[in-house]
């Protein structure tokens, strides 16, 4: 039976594990912050570039850029965004799992594999996907640079008939409680969401150049821009999922030490009551 020292002992072990969920959730919190700000400045750019392709693609009557061809999806690259780091509760996990369900769907294509973030690329290593590329670390301070790196890779496969689709897989930002899992077709682009233009997006532009070459010169770019709010989307997720979760691991402990010493001052009491049965029965004896 354990000793009022090892529930001592106890305690203060779940005190110190408290102390470093607390002081977790308060860093979490602090890159949430910033990664929210980033997120909702990158939204506002993403439409509006989705807003001038509309405006675009409405005055030309057959566009063509190889970022527009539909091929037969035989060959698919996935883009799977997890984070570089866990204890963000399921947060890695409903990605991963998505993506071999993804894996299995379409067991009888082709599937490449990038991985952005260490828990998806190592997950992946264990099951021998087919890995073309990995980027880590890009989670906890994301640059456009990367962005453009993702991007252009895949468009460069794309452009070469290597691969006949993209899709991404990823945690979008909902609310600090709140991450929807996403799978986004980025490549071809859908000719067809272009041409149905939102009620915003109707707007007169005056194009100095032809409407084609704006187009093709804003295509690539467009892929950029969605490259980029994936990664902004997925590093706010990740840190809203980290600060939700050390706030209940910080809560369990609390709850942990309310338990533990109430277990402890029974156990003191019921010693205590024993004790005194014993020096009375001791008194009585002798008396």
């Amino acid at each position: 039976m354990p000793t009022l020292i090892d529930f001592r002992r106890r305690i203060r072990s779940v005190k110190n594990t408290q102390q470093i969920t607390r002081a977790m959730k308060f860093v979490a919190a602090a890159k949430l912050r910033r990664s929210q700000e980033a997120v909702f400045a990158a939204r506002p750019y993403a439409r509006e570039m989705r807003h001038v392709l509309q405006s675009a693609i409405s005055r030309i009557e057959n566009p063509q850029h190889l970022l527009l061809a539909r091929r037969q999806e035989e060959r698919i690259l996935l883009w799977l965004v997890t984070g570089d780091k866990g204890l963000c509760g399921a947060f890695n996990t409903n990605v991963i799992r998505k993506g071999l369900e993804f894996a299995r769907e379409h067991a009888e294509q082709k599937l490449d594999v990038i991985a952005a973030g260490k828990k998806g690329r190592d997950a992946l290593r264990k099951r021998k996907a087919s890995l073309v590329a990995e980027y880590v670390n890009i989670s906890g301070k994301v640059e456009f640079s990367h962005a453009k790196e993702i991007s252009g890779k895949v468009i460069e496969a794309y452009s070469a008939g290597e691969i006949d689709a993209v899709y991404a897989i990823y945690n979008e930002f909902k609310s600090v409680l709140a991450q929807r899992l996403i799978v986004e077709k980025l490549l071809p682009i859908e000719q067809a969401e272009l041409r149905s233009p939102e009620p915003a997006a109707i707007v007169d532009y005056i194009y100095e150049q032809p409407a084609a070459e704006i187009l093709n010169s804003l295509l690539p770019r467009h892929v950029e821009a969605q490259v980029f709010r994936v990664l902004l989307e997925s590093a706010a997720a990740e840190h809203a999922a980290r600060m939700t979760a050390m706030d209940s691991a910080t809560n369990n402990a609390a709850e942990l030490i309310d338990s533990i010493t109430l277990h402890m001052n029974k156990v003191r009491q019921a010693s205590i009551t024993r004790e005194i049965i014993e020096i009375v029965s001791g008194a009585a004896s002798t008396a």
